[in-house]
Order: structure tokens, then C-alpha cells, then sequence
């Protein structure tokens, strides 16, 4: 066991664990190069609660955790936010020895627990609004549909302040600190903000209508701990506002431009665009797709107005990678976004329009004609990059007015 548990609030526990190893998620479509966590909660009052399991092969330093504080025996509710096996994958273990425990979770998460682990749990579907006495605590349940799953639900203790909204507001981030202020700000935001992008962003229209509705709750906060990374205590509306600005697809003057070459030209092209954008006064991160992460890539794009991509052509398309990448993108759906394309070609052409095609699906303007070179560019194609750099610099200054 790396850490022991950690008193979070009056009779709340952190038993969760910290994943140091772990360097991908869903499936390999999401890299986790600072680790994770999963967070489970356990509150002692009149009655014994555990929010949240941790991923399958941790389920004995979960119980350890427990065993330190309370006997697991005496556990009355288990609470599943969420039936992703990162934070059930323990419950079954769990069970054999919380045999009272019932469990409390949506109507979505009792068949998606079963369908799961087909085990015949004593379960009680939880609604919106409803609430549980455990002593001097309640507990009260949200149900969050699409948050990122149709089952989830976030868990809220009034008289602690302490909303526990399971993937909301989490990061993909191991670390020994616990808490939002016993950690670098800067990298806490970045993994955020990469978390955000590569699951919810496609979603946004589903969280900034549930950051509303709990809005409109009124309800008193001090802590927001979430089921991976951090725990929000020293701001928890910094990460709220956040999102909200994620979900309205608020963007800063800046341009991502991400490219794949074959043998150097596409690159070179690539380096004289960037100039002409960086010298019209915008702010430019580059990648090639090829070489970089695409989580890290995905991240930068979310507060990005602009997007540039680049391929050569091969076999009348654009290259393997770059069509993988954007087809990612276009399940993100970017909205209030503009591009471009370039790129170099031999005998014949096609890398641009394909991508054109498939940006054009995912929705993202269009706001300048494609530029292309064939085989190595020369002078003036290294003039007609810079420009073509320049001219979308003006795009991005038009958009922001």
C-alpha cells in the first residue's frame, strides 16, 4: 500500500489509490503519462458509507484502507456513481465482505453493474433529489446522464460542502498530495484541461446544462473531490468555471497546427506557415502527429481558435496517421472553430481534400483555400506558405472581434 487513508473532512475518508504505472486509458485512446487515481470515498457517521471502488487489481489496498478505519463488515451503503470498471471493478471483492452493504446507484448503474459482474446485490435505485440519513450526515444524489456515461450520478453532503461527482472535474494525475494547493497549479490545470478534451468535450452541451441546474440549486460548496487526480479545496470554483468556459467553447487567439510529412516537404511547409503566423503577432503551438501524443495535442486544441493541418499525399489521401487523428477529432465535434489545410504531393494530389471532407463532417470552418506543393517546395512555395500563415493569422484576429 503506497499511501495510508487520509481525513478529507469530519468523518471522510480518502481510501483510494494511486496509479504511478499506468500510462494509458479507454481502451489506449487516452495517455496518462502523470499516471491516475481512483478515488473512493469512505464516511463514518451512524451509519457507514463507501462512495466509489477503485479499478479491479487495487481492490485489496482499497480494503486495507478500510480495514484501517472501520471494520468492512459494518459498511451499510455502497454508493456507485458510476459503473466504469476503474471505479467498480472492486465492488464485487468488496461485496464478499460487506454482506449487509446495500447498494445505491441510478437505474442505468444497476444494469450496468450487472451486465457487468452479474452479481444479485442488494440494490436501491436512487432518484434526483432523493436524499439518505447516515447520522449527522445526508447524503443527496444528482443524477448527471452523459457525465460522461448514462448511468452516472454525482454524490453531495450538505453538511460538509463536499460534492463527489465522479469523473467531473477529475484528472489524469498521480501524485503524492492529495489536494488542489499541494500541487503545481500549472500542471493540475493541464491535466484538467486534457481531460476534458479528449472525454467530455463532445459533451459539453450535456455538462454546461447540468452546471446550471446545480447552479440554480443553490447549493454551499467548500470541496469538490472527484474519482480521479486531485481534490478541489482551495478553489473548487476554479475548476467549475472552467468547464464552463470548455462547454461554451470559449477560445483564445491562437493557432494549433498539426502536421504529417513523408520525406520533409509537408514540414517544410509546414515551418514557413508557422512563421507568417508568428509574425502577424499569434500565439502557435506545432505537432507533428506522427511523433507527438495525441492526448497532448487534443489538450492544446481545446482553448484553440484556430486549427492548420497538413499531410502528404499518399495513395490519393492523406497519410495513416493524420486520417486516424482526425477522425478522433470530428467524434470531439469542436464547434465555433477555423482551419485550413496543406500539404505536398508527387505525380497527384488528394491528402487535402480528404481532409477538407472529414473537417467539413466534424463541423469546423473552413475559412481559407488549401495550400499545396508539389514535391519539394521551392522559393516562391516557401513565400506562399509564409503568406498562406499570414493570411490565416487574419482570420483568427477577424474571429476574435
Amino acid at each position: 500500500m503506497d499511501q495510508k487513508p487520509l481525513e478529507i473532512k469530519k468523518g471522510v475518508y480518502w481510501v483510494g489509490v494511486v496509479d504511478w504505472n499506468v500510462r494509458t486509458f479507454h481502451g489506449h485512446t487516452y495517455t496518462t503519462s502523470r499516471g491516475s487515481t481512483y478515488n473512493a470515498y469512505l464516511i463514518v457517521d451512524e451509519k457507514i458509507v463507501l462512495i466509489d471502488t477503485v479499478f479491479g487489481p487495487f481492490a485489496s489496498e482499497l480494503i486495507t484502507k478500510i480495514k484501517a478505519i472501520v471494520d468492512p463488515s459494518k459498511i451499510d451503503y455502497i454508493i456507485a456513481n458510476h459503473v466504469e470498471t476503474d471505479h467498480s471493478g472492486a465492488l464485487p471483492e468488496i461485496m464478499r465482505l460487506c454482506r449487509k452493504a446495500k447498494v445505491l446507484g441510478t437505474a442505468k448503474c444497476k444494469e450496468g453493474l450487472y451486465r457487468n459482474y452479474y452479481c444479485d446485490w442488494d440494490f436501491q435505485i436512487v432518484k434526483s433529489g432523493e436524499t439518505i440519513r447516515l447520522g449527522t450526515k445526508t447524503l443527496s444524489f444528482i443524477e448527471a446522464p452523459m457525465i460522461h456515461w448514462p448511468d452516472s450520478m454525482f454524490t453531495y453532503c450538505p453538511e460538509e460542502k463536499l460534492l463527489m461527482p465522479n469523473d467531473a472535474f477529475g484528472q489524469h494525475y498521480a501524485s503524492s498530495s492529495r489536494f488542489d494547493d499541494t500541487v503545481e497549479e500549472c500542471v493540475l490545470m493541464d491535466e484538467a484541461r486534457k481531460y476534458y478534451a479528449n472525454i467530455l468535450w463532445p459533451l459539453s452541451p450535456v455538462i454546461l446544462r447540468k452546471i446550471q441546474d446545480i447552479q440554480k440549486m443553490n447549493i454551499a460548496l467548500d470541496m469538490i473531490a472527484p474519482s480521479h487526480g486531485i481534490i478541489w479545496r482551495k478553489d473548487p470554483f476554479k475548476i467549475i468555471n472552467s468547464y464552463v468556459r470548455w462547454a461554451q467553447n470559449e477560445t483564445k487567439p491562437e493557432v494549433v497546427v498539426v502536421y504529417e510529412t513523408m520525406w520533409g516537404a509537408t514540414e517544410k511547409m509546414a515551418r514557413r506557415i508557422i512563421a507568417g503566423l508568428i509574425d502577424a503577432g499569434i500565439r502557435v503551438s506545432v505537432y507533428d502527429v506522427a511523433v507527438h501524443d495525441r492526448t497532448e495535442i487534443i489538450g492544446a486544441m481545446l482553448e484553440a481558435q484556430g486549427f492548420i493541418f497538413g499531410s502528404s499525399t499518399h495513395d490519393n489521401d492523406m497519410l495513416p496517421v493524420m486520417a486516424g487523428f482526425l477522425d478522433f477529432l470530428k467524434g470531439l465535434k469542436p464547434k465555433n472553430r477555423i482551419c485550413s489545410v496543406f500539404g505536398s504531393y508527387g505525380w497527384g494530389g488528394g491528402a487535402a481534400a480528404e481532409m477538407e471532407k472529414v473537417l467539413k463532417e466534424a463541423g469546423i470552418d473552413i475559412v481559407q483555400p488549401s495550400l499545396g506543393c508539389k514535391y519539394m517546395p521551392d522559393e516562391e512555395d516557401i513565400s506562399r506558405c509564409y503568406g498562406f500563415g499570414k493570411e490565416f493569422a487574419g482570420k483568427i484576429s477577424a474571429a476574435g472581434k
